[in-house]
């Protein structure tokens, strides 16, 4: 079955993308190498805020489109795995964030005293948490009710895909790096621990780049995701011992009470980071085909997925 558009890629960022050009009336099939649970958006542990993403110019207006969508699927989180909960940016002042930071309501700078933990300053925050196998579920359903078909399928290069469609959309991620190829495209190595919620409701994230390090929990249910690591260039996918205790420990210099929580597993995702940041672009393909490439979004995937989808999808139209 021809269709009018291919998208290579099955993460959040395809996903979303397959579902903008569903909305406008196009035959849209995912080709996906793996199923939604086992791509990298699945490890993520999803608070939206804009972290490890360029260029700066464009990530504010992305992640505030992208906010908008998500305060609408937060309106039925069983479904969509989208709700709205507080939490504290330690580390971070307000006058220090983008001209993005006026459009988000709510925020506030803390005092010393109100910051948790062995830190002096942070910014609360109300912002949509993400459950991503929830949401990836969903994000598939939602695709596939509108008439798009969602393949578990490998490529070795666009041309397989540029035969059966006029138009392929690249949001391979990762794989860009071969693929196009694009040796701007690195990973950024980030692992995570499951917990039992020791009865925490609220988030709380420490971003320390220059150590490679993030301290953060994000409650879900009854499991509490504790992060984390930024390891550039790193592409090791074995959860390693060691980091995993030290991040248990960095969580409960903030929340003691995580030290004593038993552990349900352990996840390591790449993130895509890229030189000079997210690609959007548009390029001729042989025989009058377009391929229009959408990668590089590093950390902030689900921040900026449903703008950067916009910005695609007029690039497909275009």
């Amino acid at each position: 079955m021809r269709s009018d558009v291919i998208v290579v890629g099955g993460g959040v960022v395809g996903l979303t993308t397959a579902t903008r050009l569903a909305e406008r009336g196009l035959r849209v099939r995912i080709w996906s190498r793996d199923p939604v649970t086992g791509t990298t958006s699945a490890v993520a542990g999803a608070l939206w805020w804009p972290y490890r993403i360029e260029p700066a110019a464009e990530v504010g207006a992305w992640a505030l489109a992208s906010l908008r969508v998500y305060e609408e699927l937060a309106v039925d989180p069983g479904r969509s795995g989208v709700r709205w909960v507080s939490g504290v940016h330690a580390g971070t002042v307000l006058d220090g964030l983008g001209p993005w930071a006026g459009e988000v309501a709510g925020l506030r700078q803390l005092a010393p005293e109100e910051v948790p933990g062995p830190y002096r300053t942070g910014l609360a925050a109300r912002l949509p948490l993400i459950d991503m196998p929830v949401h990836l579920a969903f994000l598939r359903g939602r695709f596939e009710a509108m008439g798009g078909v969602f393949e578990e399928r490998g490529v070795a290069g666009f041309g397989e895909a540029a035969a059966l469609a006029p138009v392929v959309v690249d949001c391979t991620g990762l794989a860009a790096r071969e693929l196009v190829p694009d040796p701007g495209v690195r990973p950024v190595r980030g692992q995570l621990v499951l917990v039992e919620n020791p009865g925490i409701e609220e988030w709380f994230t420490a971003a320390d780049e220059s150590a490679g390090e993030t301290t953060y929990y994000f409650p879900h249910a009854d499991r509490l995701v504790l992060g984390g690591t930024a390891e550039e260039d790193d592409e090791r996918l074995v959860p390693d011992p060691a980091t995993a205790a030290a991040i248990v420990a960095r969580c409960a210099r903030v929340r003691p009470e995580i030290a004593g929580a038993r552990v349900l597993g352990h996840r390591v995702g790449l993130r895509p980071a890229r030189t000079g940041g997210v690609r959007i672009e548009a390029v001729p393909l042989p025989g009058g085909g377009r391929l229009v490439h959408h990668y590089g979004h590093g950390g902030a995937g689900v921040t900026v997925a449903w703008g950067c989808a916009e910005a695609a999808a007029d690039l497909v139209a275009g």
